[in-house]
């Protein structure tokens, strides 16, 4: 499916350069901006994955170094006890007429105390060579993230002369953008685009829905004709014993004193193998949805908190009307995900800028466009309340917001009656 989407985006392409648009002008920079953004919210969860186990390596290291002054103080306590004791020839205790009993408990409490001493050391001499590992292994750790800091400054280096050559440019061409905006012709062929895309894109995911199914079919039948197989074994296992029984009580008795030779019993039937677990159940292609999506009507949140400029169904400026909404917000706020899914487009698009689609399953996708950066890739699966884009103006959009569209069956619905404000 990502190949066939891949070649989706490549046709996409290919018909945006064949056509001439002012904000066409904005789309390599806009795609650098995103593809810096991502790798710098890449390059942060790496760097916090690599401090959260930094974090962990110095509490083990202060575990480790309690445990090391116990185990000296008890090796203290252990010499200091010795050296009272001292160090006396067993044949010395023997000939100095001692109690013999109490010679041989002297003896025995002095072999433990040197037995315990060899261990503490032995254990301290593990805990010293843990705590090099340790320093080692957080060393490792350090550099990593002093590496990825410098990767960080250096993507950072390259968002801001980015953002400035975009600055450039857009005031080089805003007017003209305004002007090709408020053109009734340009936001319906902007919309046709969409329609298409959608509509392609909705004909790859039916198609490999339809696969799933097909598999999720095939492997229930698999498991019907072994379950099938199992209960006449069992079935013919019993008749058999059943049989056996009867021929059993058919014996003629022994008379007295004659032996009677058992005859030899039949090998019981073997148990009917289990049939295996089916392994078809494609773990690289979605399940059919169970319409988890459908049933959040009504309760979903919208993907960005702000103002709604543009409703559904309301005119819009230059002619038509919303097909979704317009929710303006202050530039690199967080747009996240309304639902869970699976992302199946990540791209620049002309009116729309960088686009991210979400698909939900159950033929409904989500739409958010607009976007300085797309922080998620075709094929990643994304959570309810997950950050997949930051808003932005890109597409040439005058205003910092984002565009954002529910679509069932390829049709536009309005994300109101699926999302509450309160």
């Amino acid at each position: 499916m990502r190949n066939r989407i891949e070649s989706l985006r490549k046709d996409l392409s290919a018909s945006e350069e064949n056509k001439a648009d002012a904000a066409d002008r904005l789309r390599e920079s806009e795609r650098q901006i995103s593809r810096l953004q991502r790798e710098l919210h890449e390059l942060g969860q790496q760097r916090g994955q690599i401090q959260k186990k930094l974090q962990n390596l110095e509490q083990q290291s202060k575990e480790l170094a309690a445990t090391l002054t116990q185990q000296q103080n008890q090796l203290d306590s252990l010499l200091y006890r010795q050296y009272l004791r001292g160090t006396p020839d067993s044949l010395q205790l023997l000939l100095n007429g001692d109690d013999p009993n109490q010679t041989a408990r002297d003896l025995q409490y002095l072999s433990a105390i040197a037995m315990t001493r060899a261990e503490l050391m032995n254990e301290v001499s593990i805990t010293l060579e843990k705590k090099k590992a340790l320093a080692a292994d957080a060393k490792e750790r350090a550099e990593e993230i002093r590496e990825i800091e410098a990767q960080q400054q250096q993507r950072h280096g390259d968002l801001q002369k980015q953002r400035e050559e975009r600055k450039a440019l857009y005031a080089q061409v805003s007017d003209r953008v305004k002007a090709q905006r408020k053109q009734i012709g340009t936001l319906q062929q902007d919309e046709r685009r969409l329609t298409e895309l959608i509509d392609r894109l909705s004909r790859i995911l039916a198609a490999q829905a339809a696969q799933a199914a097909k598999a999720a079919r095939e492997a229930e039948a698999a498991r019907a004709r072994a379950a099938e197989a199992a209960r006449a074994a069992e079935a013919t296992r019993l008749a058999e014993a059943a049989r056996q029984k009867e021929k059993e009580k058919e014996k003629p008795r022994s008379r007295p004193g004659e032996e009677v030779r058992e005859a030899p019993r039949p090998a019981p039937a073997s148990e009917p193998a289990r049939p295996r677990a089916v392994e078809a159940e494609n773990h690289y292609e979605p399940a059919a949805s169970d319409g988890s999506f459908a049933r959040q009507k009504g309760n979903l949140r919208l993907p960005v908190r702000g103002t709604l400029a543009g409703r559904f169904g309301s005119p819009r400026d230059g002619g038509g009307t919303w097909r979704g909404l317009f929710i303006k917000a202050g530039a690199g706020s967080d747009v996240k995900a309304v639902a869970g899914g699976r992302v199946v487009f990540a791209e620049w698009m002309r009116g729309f800028g960088n686009l991210l689609i979400v698909d939900h399953g159950d033929s409904y996708l989500t739409i958010y466009g607009n976007n300085d950066s797309l922080l998620k890739q075709v094929g990643q699966g994304v959570k309810g309340g997950e950050t997949v884009a930051t808003v932005g103006n890109s597409g040439g959009n005058p205003d910092s917001g984002l565009y954002f569209e529910i679509r069932h069956q390829g049709q536009p619905v309005d994300p109101m009656k699926w999302a509450s404000l309160k």
